[in-house]
């Protein structure tokens, strides 16, 4: 079939293999591409010169059929392998987009398990990066008034690594709205919101992707996401 034209959002790590996600500009709707079997790997989100998938390109997917399960009304079936992802461009209009397809009421559908894929510009966010100097271990959360007190995950592979680099040699940093405007040059951050799969009893709710305006730069290492 041919595929309609999807403006990605979300290139993500998750507990096993990646993830990602964007908005249809067909059906301006949210579209997961998912394999029919097993998860999506790093390798099924590069073009055919192994480039990664980045967030605001314009890409075409081997879709196959919808696959939805609630609350994964989103997934889509894809091959991956037949038909590599097609880089048709790159997103202009990003302030626009990222306007017209946040909505107010999309953080309460993420809670109340109604979707699994959302957009929103939050009144406020908190970062936090955690770098625990014996184990290794990485951790970036955000804080959003919106999504109660609890700090969610960070999968979003690009605002990770960001958080790396501005960690340096440290091993936590915690950044208000305010800083992280300063530091990034930003105006203006909307994040997207998901839901992960059925996991210790729940769906737990995720930052797929942290988007700025202007953008921000982030040097992505695909060995260590």
């Amino acid at each position: 079939m041919e595929s309609e034209p999807i403006v990605v959002l979300a290139v993500t790590k998750m507990l096993s293999g990646v993830c990602t996600g964007g908005i249809s500009m067909i059906t301006e709707k949210w579209v997961r591409p998912v394999k029919e079997f097993g998860t999506v790997l790093i390798g099924d989100l590069t073009y055919r010169d192994r480039s990664l998938i980045r967030p605001f390109d314009i890409v075409k997917f081997g879709l196959i059929q919808p696959r939805p399960k609630p609350p994964h009304i989103e997934d889509w079936t894809c091959d991956f392998v037949h038909t590599r992802p097609e880089l048709t461009g790159r997103l202009d209009q990003r302030l626009w987009f990222l306007e017209q397809h946040s909505k107010p009421d999309a953080a309460e559908q993420i809670l109340q398990v109604q979707r699994s894929l959302a957009l929103i510009e939050p009144s406020s966010i908190e970062a936090q990066f955690v770098q625990d100097s014996y184990s290794g271990k990485y951790d970036a959360r955000l804080k959003i008034p919106e999504m109660g007190e609890r700090p969610l995950p960070v999968t979003d592979i690009k605002w990770r690594a960001l958080g790396r680099q501005l960690l340096g040699s440290s091993e936590c940093l915690v950044l208000q709205t305010s800083d992280i405007q300063d530091r990034l040059g930003a105006n203006r951050i909307f994040v997207a919101l998901g839901l992960s799969r059925f996991h210790e009893g729940k769906h737990w709710p995720l930052v797929i992707g942290v988007h700025t305006w202007p953008d921000y730069d982030a040097q992505i290492d695909i060995h260590n996401l």
